[in-house]
């Protein structure tokens, strides 16, 4: 065993993202901050990076981009490593807090599919105060990925908590990004 891997772990976005970031990027409605999301899932597939998923956290107040995270399970060899937390890391990372729950800003995620379990919990414990979704968990499991136990009291549940949850937000185009990926023989790592 490596000692070095032990003591040590980077979590690096895909070059093509990191240069795509590069430049301030704001947008104002769901939709946009949306079909910013699926275009980095479909570009994520398109150069080959990880699966079919993208998020992003924007701030809330004026649509200005706080950072974005593509699934990188593969690209990474790391099971925790989807868009969602990708995306809540590097937010995290940029507002030097453990928290994106803060007096003088609200956060949001965006993501291209609903969250798994794990990004559910992700997404409670971030601190972003609104969760908007494109495809559902059943488009996700439709095309093979276990999204595990989440349930419609998991959503009740963020709601009681202070998140706000809005779902399908340009479904219709999250769900090709899903079939895409399919279609060219994608890795299902979690079904």
């Amino acid at each position: 065993m490596n000692s070095d891997i032990i003591r040590m772990l980077t979590i690096t976005l895909p070059d093509w993202l990191s240069e795509r970031l590069a430049t301030p990027i704001q947008h104002q409605s769901d939709e946009n901050r949306m079909q910013f999301v699926i275009d980095l899932a479909r570009e994520n597939i398109a150069r080959g990076t990880g699966g079919p998923f993208a998020a992003a956290v924007f701030r809330s107040n004026d649509g200005i981009l706080v950072a974005a995270g593509v699934n990188s399970v593969t690209r990474l060899n790391n099971a925790v490593l989807h868009a969602e937390v990708m995306a809540l890391m590097f937010a995290q990372a940029s507002v030097g807090s453990y928290t994106l729950r803060a007096a003088d800003a609200s956060y949001e995620l965006v993501t291209s599919c609903e969250p798994c379990a794990m990004c559910l919990g992700a997404t409670l414990w971030s601190g972003v105060q609104r969760l908007v979704c494109g495809a559902t968990r059943d488009d996700a499991e439709c095309v093979g990925f276990d999204e595990g136990p989440v349930f419609p009291e998991s959503y009740a549940y963020l709601e009681r908590r202070g998140i706000t949850v809005v779902r399908q937000v340009l479904r219709v185009e999250a769900v090709d990004v899903l079939d895409q990926y399919m279609r060219g023989g994608g890795i299902v790592y979690n079904g």
